[in-house]
């Protein structure tokens, strides 16, 4: 029987039509996906990360590889116009925010050391950290030169110095 209404409701009852080609079921698919990593890393970010500044959040942990200044750069001005020195236990990282401190573990011979971000490394540097050569020492890769790295972010407050003097 044969009403003479057509479209999806042509019968009273909806019809789903099928798409039209597979491509356009593919972008869907795509878009879909798409805005589930959006969320689900908007909602991981939150978990375990910190602000770098209002556009972009930070893992609270992150691995790389860390080498150390070289000594041409004694005596010049960091980001944060402070005069650099290899004697203090700083660093630059282009990842963290400026005047934080952080704890760098040595993975090969897991010693530990907290340092304070001061300077920033050439954006096509692509090592997590460039720190100075006491951080470097206390941390034992001098001999080697890089060494891979585990970075724990501690905060905009220094560490008590009980804390960073009882560095392995």
């Amino acid at each position: 029987m044969c009403t003479g209404k057509t479209g999806p409701y042509a019968n009273g009852i909806l019809t789903v039509r099928p798409f039209k080609n597979a491509e356009s079921m593919k972008n869907l698919l795509v878009i879909i996906v798409l805005m589930f990593t959006f969320f689900a890393s908007k909602a991981q970010m939150k978990m375990d990360s910190i602000a770098l500044n209002k556009q972009r959040n930070v893992p609270v942990t992150q691995f790389g590889v860390a080498s150390f200044y070289a000594d041409k750069f004694e005596g010049q001005r960091t980001c944060t116009d402070v005069v650099f020195t290899q004697k203090k236990l700083t660093a630059a990282c282009n990842t963290f925010p400026l005047n934080c401190w952080i704890k760098v573990t040595n993975l090969r011979n897991k010693k530990t050391v907290r340092v304070k971000i001061n300077d920033r490394m050439h954006p096509s540097n692509p090592r997590l950290i460039d720190m100075s050569k006491a951080a470097a020492v206390a941390l034992g890769y001098t001999g080697h030169g890089l060494t891979k790295v585990k970075i724990e972010y501690l905060g905009k407050n220094k560490p008590d110095d009980n804390e960073i003097a009882g560095n392995n």
